[in-house]
């Protein structure tokens, strides 16, 4: 299996601070370089830029026919949620009343001093949270949809954004306001509602997996950690460069808590009136910051073919005039053939030096960057390169060679990045048998997770100092083990 390229010792990089220097320093400074994000001007919010957008736009477009095949129907549901439909759940509300945004007014006007505010005048009857997840306007809707067992199942998502207050935002990985899937269905029974909670998390392992090339630890939370109303919130858990877990995507079973509140009851076959059992799962633009985390390295971001904004870049190298017109002739024709293969292909008609296009390729990530010009239309050869091989990855080859192969290639590369990633994984988890080896560790400040006997940790007040003193996390119990291991880690 090819290996991704490494940077020499003291060798000039194209981001700086590198990642052993400074990782989140490094995180934010590939995000500018690859021209992803900024921050807004309103705080803790982000501007995803459209290279970023069209990752996300990947990630929907692929997840979106995979929750089908699931028989998941899309739909759309309001941004505003009564205030009275939050507090039917009251541990649901505990858990999120310090992050909700609330709208009070709806209209503004001019006040004494000329300036616009809220018009005492319009203050709203009741007030309404920007949604911070939709459990409970969907369970409205769903009360009024389902009537007999025949509406069941009840499956549903919505692409959406949301809002939860972020005192320390950090873009993609904890904004004030994102974008994600909710998904929200509905069974006739408790059996099937916790099948479907373990059956979507199998789906978002499959699809980070597969598509993003991210390898994860699936299992379950401590009860600690559990989404608030749920009786299981399954998570996939992903481990970063830096050691630091990222919880990837979560699937609870919601057993029937909002079934309970929100009066979601069906007409059984035996003509009784019985209340449902509910799911929700969720994934978000944090899965981007994961991308970055995972996969880039010091010169900027390498993306996963699967997802990326465009799978190869052709450069055209334009050193004369006389070459300009028969090698962007050669360049399109390229181009056109690419993505009859279903190939995304950009080129980079710019004006800019040729080593600047280059490095601008490498700082987005794109995986393969395709040199054009004068000596290699006389010789009617392409020469290209593996984003995640630098030079070692380059290659010069017939066109048509390059033409046939290229599916393979990105193909290849695909699975490089996620072999390298799970080799790193493994390396990151080691297993100990005392909270003693748990306070030793991060004393130590030691990176990576730690697995151990969920008994030790369970009511544990010792393991709760450590908790505190070193801001660790229970990340879950892995499906692996049984839930019998409890894996503990530092994480975003």
């Amino acid at each position: 299996m090819a290996e991704p390229a490494k940077n020499i010792k003291n060798s000039k990089t194209a981001i700086t601070p590198t990642r052993e220097e400074n990782f989140p320093e490094w995180y934010q400074n590939v995000i500018k370089a690859a021209d992803m994000a900024e921050n807004a001007p309103v705080r803790g919010c982000m501007i995803i830029k459209p290279y970023g957008y069209a990752v996300w736009e990947n990630i929907q477009k692929h997840f979106d026919k995979m929750i089908k095949a699931e028989e998941v129907q899309n739909a759309y549901f309001p941004l505003l949620i009564p205030l009275s439909y939050i507090a039917k759940e009251a541990e649901h509300i505990d858990g999120f009343a310090k992050e909700c945004a609330v709208v009070t007014h709806h209209r503004l006007a001019k006040n004494d001093k000329g300036e616009l505010a809220p018009d005492p005048a319009s203050a709203l009857t009741e007030p309404m949270i920007i949604r911070p997840t939709s459990e409970t306007i969907i369970g409205e809707s769903m009360h009024n949809w389902v009537q007999s067992y025949r509406d069941l199942p009840l499956k549903l998502n919505q692409w959406c954004n949301v809002m939860r207050w972020e005192m320390r935002p950090r873009i993609f990985l904890r904004t004030t306001e994102f974008l994600w899937q909710e998904g929200h269905n509905a069974f006739a029974t408790a059996e099937e509602a916790d099948r479907d909670a373990r059956r979507m998390l199998e789906v978002y392992r499959e699809f980070i997996e597969q598509y993003l090339a991210v390898p994860v630890i699936p299992g379950s939370k401590t009860p600690e950690e559990r989404f608030p109303g749920a009786i299981e919130t399954y998570t996939v858990e992903a481990f970063m460069q830096d050691g630091k877990a990222l919880q990837s995507a979560t699937s609870h079973n919601l057993g029937q808590t909002f079934a309970h509140s929100s009066d979601i009851k069906y007409l059984d076959k035996d003509g009784t009136q019985k209340l449902a059992w509910t799911t929700s799962w969720g994934m978000s633009t944090r899965t981007i910051g994961g991308l970055i985390m995972t996969h880039g390295d010091d010169d900027g971001m390498i993306m996963p073919p699967r997802v990326a904004p465009h799978q190869v870049v052709i450069l055209p190298f334009l050193k004369d005039d006389a070459d300009k017109a028969p090698i962007l002739e050669f360049c399109d024709k390229l181009r056109k053939e690419l993505r009859a293969k279903d190939i995304s292909v950009q080129i980079d008609k710019s004006d800019a030096r040729s080593s600047d296009k280059m490095w601008a390729a490498i700082k987005k990530g794109v995986p393969v960057r395709l040199e054009v010009g004068a000596r290699e239309i006389a010789e009617g050869q392409v020469t290209y390169t593996r984003r995640d091989l630098g030079k070692d990855g380059k290659m010069k080859v017939s066109v048509d060679e390059f033409l046939n192969t290229i599916g393979v290639v990105l193909d290849e590369m695909q699975g490089d990045l996620l072999q390298r990633a799970r080799r790193r994984l493994e390396g990151q988890i080691m297993d100990v048998k005392s909270l003693k080896e748990v306070r030793e560790f991060f004393a130590a400040d030691q990176s990576g997770g730690l697995r151990l006997d969920y008994s030790l940790i369970k009511g544990s007040d010792e393991f709760a100092a450590i908790k505190q003193e070193f801001a660790v996390t229970t990340r879950c119990l892995p499906f692996a083990d049984n839930g019998q291991k409890v894996i503990v880690a530092k994480a975003y």
